[in-house]
């Protein structure tokens, strides 16, 4: 009876050491942590720690599936070896002070249903490759300086309920495949310089 409780607690103990988050996706963590200058976060991670304990990290099955650092200080740029998190839902990064482009690797995270940085200081275009997420609902980029027209790509976004490209420096045509995406509830673009947002907006 002794040996066969011990047995238990030994893979007990075993399965605990085995079930965590990939060497892979702990370096594409620590790189955010390192270009967002981590140490001056409001809430740091205990690197020494188990990645599912650090803040505003969801870990499911072994694989990172939410960020949540709003209103966390990130103070950087946004590392293009987040496109390796294939198992992401949710990547919230919205008031912080981030800059620099839009990685064109976070299309690339198919999962991902919530791409949220607003109130950042986001510049340069859009990437085309968020056309890839198709299981996208929710798109919060408002409040940057995002330049150049929205991708046309865009338009293939069939599960996007939020469309949010509020306050920045956009301009053109905004991709009439929108009005296809029978799930968008809310469309927010003004403050921008697009061409056509009544049209759309009749369609819608």
């Amino acid at each position: 009876m002794k040996k066969a409780i011990l047995i238990c607690v030994c893979m007990f103990i075993a399965s605990i050491v085995m079930a965590q988050v990939s060497k892979q996706e702990k370096q594409v963590l620590l790189n955010l942590y390192t270009a967002t200058n981590g140490p001056e976060w409001n809430n740091q991670w205990s690197l020494e720690a188990p990645v599912e304990t650090w803040y505003g990290i969801t870990v499911e099955s072994n694989k990172v599936t939410g960020i949540n650092l709003l209103f966390n200080n990130l103070n950087g740029t946004l590392p293009a070896s987040l496109g390796q998190l294939g198992n992401l839902k949710k990547l919230e990064l919205s008031f912080n002070p981030i800059s620099g482009t839009i990685p064109a690797e976070l299309g690339n995270l198919e999962q991902l249903e919530i791409l949220a940085i607003n109130g950042a200081a986001l510049n340069g275009g859009i990437p085309e490759s968020l056309g890839n997420l198709s299981n996208l609902k929710q798109l919060h980029l408002s409040s940057n300086q995002l330049s150049g027209t929205i991708p046309e790509s865009l338009g293939n976004l069939k599960n996007i309920e939020i469309f949010n490209v509020f306050d920045n420096e956009l301009y053109g045509s905004l991709p009439i495949e929108l009005a296809n995406c029978h799930n968008l509830k809310q469309l927010m673009v003004a403050e921008n310089n697009f061409n056509n947002p009544n049209d759309l907006s009749v369609v819608l």
